[in-house]
């Protein structure tokens, strides 16, 4: 798989997304991550800092080039989503950092610059905001902002306690605005209703039938945008499995993808809405595509049974961690795709 674009940046990174809405499409977010050592004096408590940057570039397509619009040293960087809503034309671009705060930002384009909107405390500065999502990524353009989810390394979500260790993802269910989704390091996926007492899930599973258990933590999860009912779950145990939320006790299909699944992320368009894109850690990034190469019927998800490894991008020479598809069109029917990885501080642009 060719790469069109490489670059280095200063800190280990850990998370890409694009822009999606058109005029606004070749932005690409970066976030990056460094724990570094602190002081021992009264000066200095904190025994280590985790320092890291958001970085905004522009993949000119014309010249396969990504050049830096902006960047902004803050505290390390664990998560960031666009939202779909636009505000006073801008586009708005949420950040989880690694202080217990979800940062919200507009895009200036003429100025190149993140402007905040709004600094959202949500735990104390020692807990780490791991992961967030916004409730309203199925459609494009919405016309009100959504809400946002945030998963907490002390096992909180937003407010409420919900895994016994870290918890590594939040995710909504892009179908009903109401439900939550949630992995931890407990080797555990939940599922919650926020209109009800949050120290009850409506469902929670282990998985303990010897098919679907889940042997490691639970890392990622998205809902489907086209396909109600769908959700693709990733854990540490080199598995992504794919859930009927109606029918939650097991998974109708585990794929085993070579390395702990970090990421995935569901393609935005209709007519590739079958395809999975996969940071497998240790494995480098894969392109997934499950049954039949048409857009499927929302009530028949036995068409996610089968699958094929459509693409494999192996140029990272260390952990995949980000990855995200651009609403930019590639050549024939690929699409521009950037990941990152974390110790060799590298950004990639390839197609898949």
């Amino acid at each position: 798989m060719a790469t069109l674009a490489q670059l280095g940046v200063d800190n280990p990174a850990d998370s890409v997304e694009f822009c999606p809405f058109p005029g606004f499409s070749s932005l690409l977010a970066c976030g990056t991550y460094q724990l570094q050592a602190g002081g021992d004096s009264v000066d200095d408590p904190l025994p280590q800092k985790r320092l890291g940057q958001c970085l905004l570039y522009r993949w000119i397509e014309e010249k396969q080039e990504l050049t830096q619009l902006y960047r902004h040293e803050q505290a390390g960087v664990l998560d960031m989503k666009w939202s779909r809503c636009l505000l006073l034309e801008r586009p708005i671009l949420a950040i989880a950092d690694a202080e217990g705060h979800v940062v919200v930002h507009k895009w200036l384009e003429h100025e190149h610059s993140l402007e905040t909107v709004q600094s959202i405390d949500c735990a104390k500065a020692d807990v780490l905001c791991l992961s967030i999502d916004w409730s309203d990524r199925r459609r494009l353009p919405v016309s009100g902002p959504g809400s946002l989810v945030v998963s907490k390394s002390d096992g909180h979500y937003s407010n409420w306690c919900a895994h016994d260790f870290e918890s590594w993802i939040a995710a909504w269910d892009y179908w009903d605005e109401h439900i939550v989704y949630s992995g931890g390091d407990d080797c555990k996926l939940k599922a919650w209703d926020i209109r009800q007492e949050p120290s009850h899930p409506i469902f929670w599973s282990s998985l303990l039938l010897r098919r679907s258990r889940f042997d490691a933590g639970v890392t990622t999860i998205q809902s489907h945008p086209f396909v109600e009912h769908l959700i693709a779950v990733g854990s540490y145990d080199d598995t992504v499995r794919l859930f009927d939320v109606r029918q939650s006790k097991e998974p109708f299909a585990a794929i085993n993808i070579g390395g702990g699944a970090w990421r995935v992320k569901w393609h935005h368009k209709p007519e590739r809405s079958q395809d999975l894109l996969v940071a497998c850690m240790h494995d480098g990034f894969k392109v997934l595509q499950f049954g039949p190469n048409r857009i499927p019927d929302s009530q028949a998800l036995d068409q996610f049974g089968s699958f094929n490894i459509i693409k494999r991008y192996e140029a990272h020479q260390s952990l995949a961690y980000g990855a995200d598809w651009s609403y930019q069109d590639a050549a024939g029917s690929d699409s521009y795709i950037a990941t990152c990885s974390f110790y060799d501080h590298s950004l990639h642009i390839w197609t898949g």
